[in-house]
This record gives structure tokens, sequence and C-alpha cells, in this order.
């Protein structure tokens, strides 16, 4: 439960965030991440029992900062939250635009006999990998030529009607809307196995395509040429800023933890479930880097979204976008309905006060998905900025501060356990001050 909750659109970014690091450091950079983010949320799993005298089986990680820091642990644990929730829907929101559209050209094109030879470069052969990047004199709605014969006005009424940023974001109003008013999204649970299947799919696809394409390494540890990049960049915190919001289960692992059956083998599911989500995220990011043909094209054309580096009429990135479409499609409303628990609660007392007040919310959250897809659809820069500003509260500085008080008001507090900690909320303060830097 834990691994198909965690695993999500950030699986996407890896390759990209690797290329952005480097691939010796971005290949540490996941390993410590991920223990690092492991040992913060078994902070936020212990920090209820190391409240005394007080029984707290009910409360979540908010009513914990409560305790310690009064209202303004309340408050700002909940503007953080919010953030991760209205940041993880603002992606889906673009990630969905990004894969309706190319499911609905993969359509057109097929109904209507087109041939379509992408003008960007790219390799050929069976596996074809493109980069889109690289023709930035293309809008990337029409990177592509189609061959036909006949009258061609039904694919230009189709090309204005059907626009990754100028229309299809709009068209998605239409149906999640809707569906974000519903009272109760239960419905929606249930198709929770669809985020196992897209993920087992992803990793189908990116083993067969590096089966296709091979291995295309040199190690160039501190120069970049024309094709291959350093293995340690600069510009690594894009990657730390991803791999915060990958690894970000903190402000819910309480409550996925109070389902199992027996408490005391808590910390060993939670470090198994960590265990198999860097796996996978290694798995993906490395074979995807790894195998990106350079030459002919360079490390540099890998996409934030690696599925936009094959063509719009590959099979199996079509498969692949369908099934993380109906995914998405499904968590979003599940993801409005604990972002308006959580804040319309907070306010009214109540997580449905009116259709008025649920509306308004809506609204604006879909409005923001919508701006966003039709305005800045970098889907690395929203995971990285949303990702190391709610990771600075729930990952580094609340699990650490919270702990450190504790063992003081006990009585137990060291030197070491002092200077750890505060460590680490100064590299949650570093993370996220170098997203603006970089």
């Amino acid at each position: 439960m834990i691994w198909n909750t965690m695993m999500g659109t950030s699986i996407l970014s890896i390759p990209w965030g690797i290329k952005q690091a480097g691939f010796t450091l971005g290949i540490i950079l996941i390993l410590l991440m991920g223990i690092l983010t492991l040992h913060c949320c078994y902070r936020v799993v212990k920090s209820r029992k190391m409240i005394p005298l007080i029984d707290t089986s009910n409360w979540e990680f908010p009513d914990v900062c409560k305790y310690y820091f009064g209202s303004f642990g309340q408050w700002s644990s909940l503007l953080f939250s919010m953030v991760s929730l209205v940041g993880a829907m603002i992606v889906y929101w673009v990630l969905m635009s990004n894969f309706l559209f190319n499911t609905g050209k993969f359509i057109y094109n097929f109904v209507h006999d087109i041939n379509v030879t992408d003008v960007v470069p790219g390799t050929n052969g069976s596996s074809k990998v493109i980069c889109p990047s690289a023709s930035s004199s293309h809008p990337p709605q029409n990177r592509s030529v189609m061959f036909f014969s006949g009258n061609n006005t039904g694919f230009e009424l189709f090309e204005e009607w059907w626009s990754k940023s100028q229309t299809v974001p709009f068209y998605l109003i239409a149906v999640l809307l809707p569906l974000l008013n519903l009272k109760s999204p239960s419905f929606f649970a249930k198709f929770n196995v669809l985020g196992t299947v897209s993920v087992v799919y992803l990793v189908f696809l990116v083993t067969v395509k590096a089966a296709r394409l091979g291995i295309h390494l040199e190690f160039n540890w501190f120069t970049e040429n024309e094709f291959f990049l350093p293995e340690f960049r600069i510009l690594f915190p894009q990657l730390t800023g991803v791999l915060t919001l990958a690894f970000f289960i903190h402000n819910c692992v309480i409550t996925l933890l109070q389902n199992n059956r027996n408490q005391e083998n808590n910390v060993r599911d939670l470090s198994v479930a960590y265990f198999l989500v860097g796996l996978t995220y290694l798995y993906v990011g490395v074979i995807i880097f790894a195998s990106f043909p350079s030459p002919p094209l360079s490390k540099e054309c890998i996409e934030q979204n690696f599925l936009d580096n094959f063509p719009s009429d590959d099979i199996m990135s079509f498969v692949a976008r369908i099934f993380l479409l109906f995914q998405m499609m499904t968590v979003y409303p599940l993801l409005g309905y604990l972002a308006r628990v959580q804040l319309l609660r907070q306010f009214f007392g109540n997580a449905y006060p009116s259709v008025f007040h649920v509306l308004a919310l809506n609204v604006a959250i879909v409005g923001a998905g919508v701006a966003m897809a039709r305005f800045y659809p970098n889907i690395g820069g929203i995971i990285r900025y949303s990702g190391a500003t709610c990771g600075l509260a729930f990952v580094f500085v609340y699990p650490s501060l919270i702990y450190v008080i504790s063992l003081h008001r006990a009585g137990q507090l060291t030197w070491p356990a002092l200077i750890i900690h505060i460590f680490i909320i100064l590299l949650g303060l570093a993370n996220l001050i170098a997203q603006f830097l970089l």
C-alpha cells in the first residue's frame, strides 16, 4: 500500500533529474535521499509515541505539530500539506493534458491513415527516440509533418481544436470538475490498482526500449562534450527537489500504517516500501539515461517527461499514456477530496459546508492546473518547487524539531543527536533555496 501510494508522477521525471545531476551523482543522490527521507518518515511514525500521558492513537501528524508548536504548527502544517496536494494536482493536470493530446493525436492519425514524420532530431529504427528540446522554433504540438492525400481541411481543423496547450487543458474541465464536487470519491478508490499496473507497465516499457537501443555510456567525470555529460553537475539540486516529492509520504504515513494488523511491523514495512520505491526509481532512471542513444543524440535531449522522447506514433508509449491517463483521472478526485477535507474542515469544521464553498475551492484548484498546463507545462520544475517547499516542513524541519524537543523534555538529548538533526534541517533549507538559484 505504501509503495503504491508513494509511486506517482515523479517517476517520469527521474531520468531528467539524473541528467541534471550527472549519472554517477544522480545514483548517489537517489540512494542518499531515500535513506534521509526514510529516517525522517520514521521520526513521523514515532512522533506520537513520544508524547507522554496523552492518548494519541487517533492523532495525525498535524495534531502532533499542534501539540508542540501550538496554532503556528497547526496552520503551517496545513499550508505545507496543501502545497503538496495542490502541487500534485497541478502536475496531474499538466500530464493529463499531455497524455490526452498525444492519445487523441495518435487515434486521429490512425483512423485517417496519416503517416507521421517527426521534424525534430531523432534516431532511426523500430525503437525511435526523438529530441523535442532541440527544435525550439517549433511549438510542441506541431513538431511533426503529416503525409496524406486529398483535402487537408479536416486535419487543419483538428490541429486548431486539438492543441496541447491551447485547448486540451480546458477539455479536461468538463470531466474532472464535476467529479471533484462529489461528496465522497470512494468509488475512485477502487481503481487504485491502476497505479500498480501503470508502474509495472512503465518498467516493462523501459526494459524493452533499453534492450532495443542498447547501452550508450561514456564516463566523463568533470568535462562535457557534444554527446556526453559530466558525471557530476552543478544542477544536482534539481534532482534533490524532485526526489523530495518522489519520496514524500510523510503527511499521510500515520494513516496508512494504522491499517496494519501487526503494528509492531510498521518500521519493517516502511523500510521495505522505501527500498522498493528507491529500487524502482533507480531502475527506471538509470536504464532510460544509460540507453538514451548518445550519439547520435545528446543526453541533454532527455525530457522532463521521458515519454515525450518517443514519437507520437510509438505504440508502446501510446499504451503507457492510456494507462497513466485513466489512473490519473481516478486519483485526481481523491487528491481533491483530501485537499477539501483538510482545508474546509479546518476553516468551517465541515468537509462539505455547502456546494458553493466546495465549488469555489475546486474552481481555484482546477484554474491553477489549467494555467500551468497553458503557460508553464514543465512537470520537472513544478515537482521540484512543490517538493522542496512541502518537504522543508514535513520531511526536514518538523520531524527533526519534534524529535529534538521530545528528547530534551525527557532529559535524553545528546549533542550528536542535536547536531545531526540541525544538519538535516539545514539540508532541507538549502534544498529549497537551491531550487530558485539553479
